[in-house]
């Protein structure tokens, strides 16, 4: 099965269908951003849910970074909210990438979004606290896009184009592509029903 055949399970019960959840040591005005633009962008209810600590297993000692795949089981644990999304300060990376802005488990519950390179990247000179945020934003709707079963798109400028890095990140929108909002406006009726 790919994991464009896989779809969630249609979510029935009231409430919040993304909790966002501050790992470690976030200033929670980036969680709330990310909520309000899940709302306001992909019209899933969102809230900010309690603050966790970093999940130390998920420490890459020699790296000095955590390894996302590892943050994402954490996070998939627990009852609550139907998909989970959270926001770190900690640099992600995965086993065969030196860092990642963001990850998601593809038409799963979890995905992790990190700020530690949106400011402008270890030992690079800073940006502008609302282009961080912009940043943050877009890697955010993006993850949870893929938890919803969306892949990466080839569309120039849409928010499902891969980035791996600030530049590609900066270029793309806030919103997706013609073909991509057909198919989160599918996915997100089978999810929710049409009126969630």
């Amino acid at each position: 099965m790919t994991p464009d055949d896989r779809d969630p399970p249609r979510l029935t019960q009231p409430g919040p269908r993304v909790e966002v959840v501050p790992l470690g040591r976030v200033n929670l005005t980036a969680a709330h951003v990310v909520a309000g633009n899940l709302q306001a962008l992909l019209g899933l209810a969102a809230r900010v849910g309690e603050p966790r600590p970093d999940p130390e297993e998920a420490l890459v000692a020699n790296r000095g970074q955590y390894d996302a795949r590892v943050v994402l089981e954490e996070l998939a644990k627990g009852v609550g909210a139907p998909f989970r999304l959270g926001v770190t300060a900690v640099d992600l990376c995965l086993p065969f990438l030196d860092y990642v802005f963001g990850e998601a488990q593809v038409g799963g519950r979890a995905a992790v979004v990190s700020l530690a390179r949106l400011g402008g990247g270890r030992g690079a000179a800073g940006v502008p606290r609302e282009v961080m945020l912009e940043r943050l934003a877009k890697v955010a709707l993006h993850e949870t896009a893929h938890l919803l079963g969306l892949t990466h798109c080839r569309a120039a400028g849409c928010l499902m184009s891969f980035s791996e890095t600030l530049e590609r990140i900066d270029r793309i929108s806030l919103a997706m592509c013609p073909g991509c909002r057909v198919d989160l406006a599918r996915r997100r009726r089978r999810i929710v029903g049409p009126d969630g």
